[in-house]
Order: structure tokens, then sequence, then C-alpha cells
């Protein structure tokens, strides 16, 4: 082949990629209406697609709206659980965390309703209240099985600075106040409120409680009214026109000092990284802006007072900057003393920028909105909305779902792998499966044109749509594409739920709110080139003499009375713990302690070497025993309050962090965090195969598996693969059949007993004659539907919830499958796991009872309750705290539900003892189970064999630290 040849191959090569590159991932003006055009996409194909969706239920019912006055509900005249108060002279019905209360209502006419609900909350566990509607019996759509109310919360005290000059931000405290609320989609993806069809005549509404107590004042059926364009607006208050406000008036609100927020995690932060923000400082922490990564869910709202010197006319502007998704917009609604003015405010929009942006609230020729306001004090509220892109999120989120049954149709045909070379004949076999796919493709392709038409870009996250349009239409022009792109197409549709999850929020910073005569001069914006380039030389000098390491207060550590901590979780866990050290303990005891947020694995060389904490927080709970066997952290027991203390938790939490030394039985740390497994389940799935509840022992799942393998569906067990040695699955069968990993003395194993034989023939059987898969994904499979059971730690729950909003509702956990013992009874048994904290030996007698006072107050409910809500708060409902304290577990932010479930398989939970030689344990428990899968020997042979190896290493191990021997 000559050099010519080459040069235009290599061309034609570089022009079809470019050209594929643009029909992927072009700009803006690409469009693909002709693909769709004149296309039914309302309506699905049968057997696929949601029977519940509100979409449908709009369209089931056809009629016009309810436009006469608010039909009012007697809620003193209610059936079930409630009580009638009085509040402030005002009868009110208080509805408890459990139950249902139902009231008769006479409506005027059929037609469309609102419903909007006057409620107070009470002083409870501080979560969102959750109820689930029904309406003359039936729920009528699945989003009215969560609808969520909101609390209202503010800053507990004014801001303050530690001893090095730093804003320490302060504790929100919920404010117990009267509010209205519409009852909403809580994902947001519906702007207005839902509509409910009533028939004219008496009616009967239900509220079911999911979550926590309210007091409800009113309950009203509200007219579908629209908002006033701007020009009636206008028109309403004309006889105003004259007034005016003071010329060149400008007030500058700095946004931090918010008055009201709808949730804790909505307080004041800090940036140093651009010269505009108010106020700004390089050397020091100061709180200049709020919103940020918490403020990203639809409903959130942060409402600021303000007021005016005069009657008059008004422009409102806002110091803003959305930073976070390239190609999209962050939408927020605005509400003046309570209500928005007329439509154009529902949503208003926010591009992509790094930037701080100065945005007056104006139309789309830039003419700014007037304001009418009066004399005296106001208030002004921005709530999160996802604005037009909350209509393409809700058809993509049904996409998703669609997907997915498409998926586990052709996967019980195919299996997970299928023969890429034979002609499963899908066309023939589902021709139904291949229309919706036509017909889904083509709905992508809409989704991705109406998705530009509003952000203006092609965004990589719509860009996945499009590539699963692509591959759609490739499948229905030719379906032996299916099966040689099965593994790729489940990967773009989990890909598409990811990119879903990303769309849906909607961030925001705001560093000022302006309020304004028309025409005055509004503060200028110092983001350009010159002020960046003397920003980041301040902030490079400032860099070599500013520890930016340090947390709060900071004290000097040659003083006996001055405590160290260090904590090796991460540093919104470090900045959460230190402002509550700064606020509360030392406040309280006058204890001082320096925080330090430190690698785990510096510990070990630090303790060593004598530069080591005197508490060390959030460390694995093994490391108690194996520092306590060297005679490095200081026995617990010795303190006279230790039994009061050790009664907040389980003793199954207690059990890893105590050692016996020969002599005694010492306990050598405190437990922060318990975690234990639980089943979880797709109730959609079950239901399709026919399975009414979720097994109960360990024989009825192996029951249920030629149904759920008959249609090549799998159940997830933990194994102990390369990347996760997880052998919690198998010691809860170990402790289920009535043994134990040691015996009394922990001088040798017991696991070659016939309990522990009988637990291990029966967990190896489950990969070995059963065909579990040993290496998964689980919350991906689960997502999917292709594992529709499986066993993981309930913080599982905590991604779900999260990552896999397409699912919602059709998804929960119960108790793990038991093991039904001589009586005849469901043992239950479940191994538990956790974090613990130690105090490091010391001589030092101040230092170690200042020390335990640390960790009695660290571990105290109260504590434990705060650390976990504002660590939601920071890090979202994914980073839900696991706390070992029982009675904290009852205040974070499960339903009633979720903890009946959490509580019951508590009383099951074991401990995993800690003992000298220890750790050859897991290790050859792994190679036993891995030789009985991988080489298929025998079980029993095979366990003994380990057995005897473990006993060795334990009697060395023994031997070395002067424990006596058999």
């Amino acid at each position: 082949m000559g050099r010519k040849t080459r040069r235009l191959l290599i061309l034609i090569a570089l022009v079809a990629v470019i050209a594929l590159a643009l029909v992927l991932f072009g700009g803006g003006s690409d469009s693909f209406i002709a693909k769709y055009e004149g296309v039914d996409l309302a309506s699905d194909v049968e057997g696929i697609g949601r029977s519940n969706s509100y979409a449908g239920y709009l369209a089931a019912h056809s009629g016009e709206s309810y436009t006469g006055a608010a039909v009012p509900v007697d809620i003193a005249s209610f059936e079930g659980d409630g009580e009638v108060r009085t509040h402030d002279g005002e009868q009110c019905l208080y509805t408890p965390d459990l139950g249902t209360v139902k009231w008769k209502v006479q409506v005027p006419s059929s037609g469309w309703y609102n419903l909007r609900m006057r409620y107070l909350t009470t002083k409870s566990r501080g979560v969102d209240i959750e109820r689930a509607l029904y309406i003359n019996g039936v729920m009528p759509f699945s989003g009215a099985g969560k609808l969520q109310f909101t609390r209202l919360w503010t800053d507990g005290g004014e801001i303050r600075q530690d001893n090095q000059g730093n804003d320490i931000r302060p504790t929100q405290v919920e404010v117990f106040a009267w509010q209205s609320a519409y009852f909403r989609d809580d994902m947001g993806y519906s702007v207005e409120p839902y509509r409910f069809w009533l028939e004219a005549g008496e009616n009967e509404l239900a509220l079911e409680a999911l979550n926590e107590p309210v007091i409800i004042g009113a309950l009203e059926l509200m007219p579908i009214t629209a908002y006033d364009t701007y020009d009636k607006y206008l028109a309403a208050n004309q006889a105003f026109e004259a007034s005016k406000a003071p010329d060149g008036y400008v007030d500058v609100i700095e946004a931090e000092g918010a008055y009201l927020r709808s949730s804790p995690s909505l307080y004041a932060r800090y940036d140093r990284s651009s010269p505009s923000t108010s106020p700004s400082s390089v050397t020091r922490t100061v709180l200049n802006f709020i919103g940020g990564d918490p403020w990203n869910a639809a409903g959130e709202w942060i409402e600021w007072q303000f007021s005016v010197p005069q009657d008059g006319w008004y422009n409102i502007s806002l110091k803003a900057r959305q930073q976070y998704q390239r190609g999209a917009i962050s939408c927020r609604s605005v509400y003046i003393d309570g209500a928005i003015p007329f439509d154009a405010l529902e949503a208003i929009s926010f591009g992509y920028d790094t930037s701080w942006q100065m945005y007056t609230l104006s139309n789309d020729k830039g003419e700014a909105y007037r304001f009418y306001l009066s004399k005296g004090e106001h208030t002004i509220r921005l709530e999160a909305t996802l604005g037009e892109m909350g209509e393409i999120l809700e058809r993509l989120e049904d996409s998703i779902y669609r997907l997915n049954q498409i998926y586990r149709r052709i996967l019980v045909l195919t299996g997970v792998n299928p023969d890429r070379f034979r002609d499963y004949k899908l066309s023939k076999v589902y021709p139904e499966v291949i229309e919706a796919m036509d017909l889904e493709s083509k709905r992508l392709y809409k989704l991705v044109d109406d998705t530009v038409a509003i952000t203006g870009q092609k965004s990589d996250r719509v860009a996945v749509a499009q590539t699963l349009a692509v591959q759609l239409e490739q499948f229905v022009k030719r379906d032996m594409r299916i099966t040689q792109s099965f593994g790729n197409f489940k990967d773009n549709i989990t890909s598409l739920g990811t990119a879903l999850q990303n769309m849906s929020e909607t961030k925001l910073d705001v560093d000022q709110l302006v309020i304004s005569a028309p025409g005055a001069r509004l503060p200028r914006v110092h983001d350009g080139g010159l002020y960046k380039l003397w920003h980041e030389v301040k902030s490079c000098a400032a860099s070599y003499f500013v520890d930016y390491n340090s947390l709060g207060d900071k004290y000097e550590e040659d003083d006996d009375s001055v405590i160290e901590v260090w904590i090796v979780t991460g540093r919104d866990q470090s900045t959460i713990l230190k402002t509550m050290v700064d606020d509360e303990f030392t406040a309280k005891t006058g204890i001082k302690v320096n925080v330090k947020l430190v690698a785990g694995e510096a510990l070990l060389t630090a303790v060593v070497a004598g530069n080591g904490p005197d508490v060390v927080l959030s460390v694995d709970s093994w490391f108690a025993a194996n520092y306590a066997m060297r005679n490095a952290v200081e026995d617990l027991t010795q303190f006279a309050d230790f039994d009061e203390v050790r009664s907040a938790f389980l003793d199954s939490a207690i059990v890893p962090l105590s050692y016996n030394d020969g002599t005694s039985t010492g306990v050598y740390g405190l437990p922060e965090t318990q975690v234990f497994s639980l089943l979880f389940y797709r109730t959609d799935i079950l239901e399709s195969l026919g399975i009414e509840n979720p097994p109960t022992t360990w024989q009825e799942l192996i029951s249920l598996l030629p149904t759920i393998q008959g249609n090549n569906m799998s159940v997830g067990i933990a194994y102990p693969d390369i990347t996760n040695v997880d052998m919690s699955v198998f010691n809860s069968l170990i402790y289920q059949h009535g043994g134990a990993i040691y015996d009394d003395e922990a001088k040798h194993t017991v696991i070659d007993n016939e309990a522990g034989v009988a637990a291990f023939k029966l967990y190896t059987s489950l990969y070995n004659d059963y065909g579990l898969p040993t290496v998964f994904d689980f919350v991906s499979r689960f997502r999917s539907g292709e594992m529709p059971l499986g066993v993981s730690p309930y913080t599982t729950y905590n991604t779900l919830s999260v990552s896999a909003p397409e699912i919602r509702e059709l998804w929960d956990f119960t108790l793990l499958p038991g093991t039904v013992n001589e009586k005849g009874e469901i043992d239950r048994s479940v191994h538990s796991s956790g974090a613990c904290c130690m105090m490091i030996a010391t001589d030092n007698e101040t230092t170690r009872k200042n020390s335990w006072e640390f960790m009695k107050w660290w571990v105290s409910a109260e504590s434990q309750v705060r650390f976990g809500r504002e660590l939601e708060s920071v890090l979202g409902s994914s980073a839900r705290y696991a706390t070992a304290n029982v009675e904290a577990l009852d205040q974070l932010a499960w339903s009633n539900a979720q903890l009946a479930i959490l509580h019951e398989q508590q009383k099951w939970t074991v401990g995993f003892r800690e003992i000298a030689g220890g750790y050859s344990t897991t290790r050859h428990m792994t190679n036993a189970i891995r030789r009985v899968i991988n080489a298929k020997e025998d079980p029993r042979e095979t366990l003994l064999t380990y057995a005897r190896t473990i006993n060795e290493e334990i009697k060395i191990k023994r031997q070395e630290f002067g424990l006596p021997v058999d």
C-alpha cells in the first residue's frame, strides 16, 4: 500500500470519526424532529410502562377545573388517629406519626382541585413530615403515596469567631410557626401543585402518617388558578403608580444572613476562590454566601427579611453563581411576602458561569421588573424548582423505568451473557419489545431536542440519551445487534440513570440580594482577569503562613489541660466535630480540644513514636483489641461511670471492643457506628413473578430460586472476593446454627464443630449448587431489576434512595432470612461491625480524665444525633449516619416502618470477637470458601483443615503475648 493511499485512508477515517462525534455530541443546532414527528409518544406498548403515574392519572380524567371558592374541610369532624387541640386560641388537629385520619367533604362540582394544608410542626426528630393521601379509599397515583412538608429552620445564634479569627457558623434550630403548603411532587418534576379529580357530592379524604407527627390547622380544596401576567400585576397596582422609591436607593442584603430556611443544611458557607465574594478574605474563613451543594433539590427554599423606607416601586437583583453543571440551568421561584407576584417568577433561570453575576429580575428583553412595596418589613424567598426541566426529567425517569422493563424481558430469554452467534429471533418472540424499543428511541430523540431547546446546548448528560436512542434504533433495524450489545445496553441504561440524578440537581450560590430604586447604580462585581490574578497572588502568599487545616479554636499542645483528638474519616466530618466541640463540649466543660484530620495509616507510627493523639475517632472496631494487646490504649472499665455509658449500646457493639489479657476482660473503646445486613427486595418484580412476600428463612429463599433464576435473574449474597472480603453472611449463618467463631476462652476457633460445618455447607451450596454469582455490583443489578433480592448492609438504603430515583416506591428492606432452630423458632442472628473511638494509653491523670469526659460526650445520644443530622445535611441522605447509640438511631431520618425493621434486626446482632491471632481467622475462612467454590473440594474436610491452621496461628500469637494456651 502506497503512502498516498495510507494518507487517504487516514483522512477518510478521521472524517468518519468527526462525523460520528457531531452526530452524537453535536451542538444545539442539530434536531431529530423527523424521527418522531407525527408519532404518538404518549401511549405505551401494552405491558411496558408505569400503570399508576401522575401523567396517566391526568389523562384518565378529562374535565374542567373547579373555579369557585376554596372548599374548607372540617378538620375537627374526623375519624381515626388524631386529637383535637387548641393552639393560641385556634382549634386544630394533632395527628401522630402513625395511623390515619379521614374526613368527609362535600364537593360542590366535579372537577380538578388542589389541596392545601396549614400546619404546625412539633418537637420531634427534626425530619420532614411525610403523609400518603387516599381519595375515597384509593391512592390516586404513586406520587400521592409520599407527600412531604418541610420544617422551618434558622440560626441558633450569631456568627462567632474562633481564636484564629475564623467564622464559626451557628447551630441550626427549628422554628415552630404556622405555615401553608400545597400537596406537591416530592421530586419536583411537576412544578405546579398536584391536581386531584373529585366528583360532585360527598368524598372521603384520608391522610396516612408515614413519618413525624404534625398539627393541622386547616385543610382546603383549592381552585386551580394561574398566576397573573406581569402586565396584570402592574394593572392591579396601578393606583400606586405615583409612589416612587427614593432616588438612587440601594439596599444590599448579605445572603449569608438568611432569616428562615426549609432545611438545616442551608446554612451560611464560605468561599475564598473569588475576589468578588462579599465579604472576602484569603487568610481567614469568612462565612460569605449561602446555598451551594446542599441547595440542590426542588422544593428547598431560603428566605430573607428586608425593609424599605417608603411606599414605592423597586427593582430586585441577585448576585448569584451557577458553577456546578455546564450545559444546564438552575431555576428558582421568587416569593415576595409569601406569594409569587406574577407568572414570570415561577422559575427564573441561572445559566452556567464560574464567576459571580448580578442578575436583575427582568424579562427576555432585559427590562427590569418593578415591584410595588409598601413601607416597612418584607420577605423574599427563593425556592429551588426544576422549571421547564421538570417535565423532561419526569419523562426521562419514566423512560429509564421502561428501558429496564425491556432489558428484563430480553434477559428472561437470553440470560445475562447471551450467545453472540445465536439468533434468538427476538422480533418474533417479543414483537412488543421491538415495538417498545422503536417508540422509546423516538421518545429519547424528542427528549434530547426539548432539553437542548431549554439549555441552549447539548451537554454530556443528555448525550447519553442520544446514544441510547441511536442504539435502540439500530436494535429495531436488526435484532441480532441486541444480543451482541446486550451488556453495553445495560451500561447505557445505568449511565442514563446517573444522568437523571445529576440533571435533577439544581444547585446555586447566592452572595447578595439588592433592593434598589429603578435606575439606581448597583454594586459592581469584580470578577475580571486582573482582580482574579491579584486574588491568586494574595492566596499564594497567604498559604505560606496560614494553616488552612486547623479546625476551630486552636490551643498550645504542651498544655496538659488540652486534649488532642484525631479523626480519620473526612474533612466534612472533622469540621462538624470541631464546631460541636467548640460550641458544646468546651463551652460546657471548659476542657480544651484540638481536632486534627489525619490519614488512618498515620495512627500506628505516631503511637509507636509517642506522638499519637489522646483520643482517636472513627477507626474500625478491630483496632481496639489489637492495640489493647500491645498496651497502647486505656481500659475504659477503670472509670466509675463506665457501666452507665455502656448502657446506651447493644452488647453486640461492645463485644469487638473487649479483650481478655489472661486475667480479666477489659473494654478498650466506645462504639460510634454499628452496621448489619438486611434483605433488600424489589416489590414490583416479586409481584410480577407471583411472589407475595420476601422470604423469611434461607430455605424459603432457596425455594424461590427456580422462579427467579428461571427468569434469568439472580439473588445477591455477599461473597469474600478479592476487592471486598465480606464474611458477614457466613458469620451470620454460623450464629443462626447455634455456633460461634471462638471458644469462651478465645484459645481456639470452633467453626469446625457441627454448627460451623452445617453453616459452611449451606453457604457454599448457595454458589456451588444454586448458582448464585460471586462477583457483582448489587446496587447496579438491583436498580436494573436483574437482582430483585439481595443481602446487603442496611446503609445500602442511603445509596439506593439517592442513586435510583426511577425505582422509588418499588423497593424496600426487611429482616435477614433466618434459620429454624430446634424449638421451631426462626433465628435471625446477624453479624455486625462498625467504627469506634479509643483513648491512647497515658500516664497523665488529667489527660486521662479529660479524654474520658470527651469520649462520653461524643458517644452520647445528643451528640450523635446532632452529628448525624449535620452530616446528612452537608452530604445528603446518602451519608445517613449509622450510629451505634440506640436512642440516637430513633432520632435520625428513618421512617417509622424502617425503624421497626432496624430495631427488630438489632436484637439479633452478634459482635465479632477480636483475639490474639484473630487476623488469621478471616483469612483462612476466606481461603476455605474459595477452595470449595473454585476447586469443588469437600466442604467438611476443607473447613476442618483450615480450622487447624487457624488454631496453630492463634496458639503462636497467644504465646507471643504471654497468654495461656491449651
